[in-house]
């Protein structure tokens, strides 16, 4: 019996059926969603105005929400038909909830020297190709934590929540850190004065930078064993094991720089040129770097 026909022959092709409705379903609520909690109206950004940067970031915050979906997806089926709906619905809703509260801590806390909205309102395309990026960032951390707890339990959504915040003080710190050398490196000017003055090559960077750390720090799902009765230890594991794997994917990032950009300086050429090959290069070393080394460890 062929897939297709075993497919036909079962409950799973509900199951399927179910899922799919469900993702769809929330695909689309995430443009509305975005629109009623910015209070923007997304038609006449996208269709009226032409705005390019709100359409980069709302890409990027649906994008987003499609990697937390497959992480909602992942994994066994449930007993029953409304349990399944019930818990991709949850899990679905929860990846929802969680992508813009870390576009929030993103935007008040990592941005907190310029108004997010505002720029992209003004067509700021470097501000929002970071937003873009620190959504798929977020993403990518959420569905660990999901593929991650198991059941539907209050204490599954707790430690969601919790390796949420976990991954997301640490891409603080980083972004942090990024910006101490960005100053040190020019004169004492900010990064995000440089997201501000629109430089794209900036933005590149950073962003790639950011979904590096995410892929980075993911792996601690596929060695912390979700164990509920210990679940402060568990998280704490989960961070002190994320730290180890942000510290060797930034090592291993610069080596590869240094050897794949020789006689290059990228710091010259994306910071004062606003070289956006050269920044799109490095965004390509750090993904390649986070992959390779989550090929490694799996």
């Amino acid at each position: 019996m062929s897939v297709f026909e075993t497919l036909l022959s079962s409950d799973l092709l509900l199951f399927l059926i179910a899922d799919l409705i469900i993702a769809l379903a929330l695909l689309s609520a995430m443009r509305f969603f975005t629109g009623a909690v910015d209070n923007i109206d997304t038609t006449d950004e996208l269709a009226k105005r032409d705005n390019f940067a709100f359409g980069i970031s709302l890409a990027g915050a649906i994008f987003g929400l499609g990697i937390v979906l497959s992480g909602a997806i992942t994994g066994e089926k449930a007993a029953t038909l409304p349990i399944e709906i019930l818990g991709m619905s949850l899990y679905g809703l929860a990846g929802l909830v969680l992508i813009k509260l870390g576009r929030w801590i993103h935007d008040r806390v990592s941005l907190n020297q310029l108004d997010k909205n505002a720029e992209i309102a003004q067509r700021n395309v470097a501000v929002a190709i970071v937003d873009a990026c620190a959504a798929i960032a977020t993403a990518i951390i959420i569905r660990s934590t999901l593929v991650w707890a198991e059941g539907l339990e209050v204490i599954t959504f707790i430690a969601i929540f919790s390796g949420f915040l976990i991954s997301q003080t640490l891409m603080l710190l980083m972004t942090r850190y990024r910006e101490h050398r960005y100053s040190r490196g020019n004169l004492g000017t900010s990064m995000q004065q440089a997201f501000t003055d629109n430089n794209i090559a900036v933005a590149v960077r950073h962003g790639g930078y950011l979904i590096g750390v995410a892929i980075a720090v993911t792996i601690a799902s596929n060695y912390i064993y979700y164990d509920t009765a210990n679940l402060m230890t568990t998280l704490g594991s989960w961070m002190v094991f994320s730290l180890v794997m942000l510290t060797a994917f930034t090592i291993l990032a610069i080596i590869a720089k240094k050897l794949i950009l020789n006689g290059v300086d990228i710091n010259k050429e994306v910071d004062l040129q606003n070289n956006i090959g050269v920044a799109t290069m490095d965004m390509a070393i750090n993904l390649s770097i986070a992959f390779i080394l989550t090929a490694l460890l799996i």
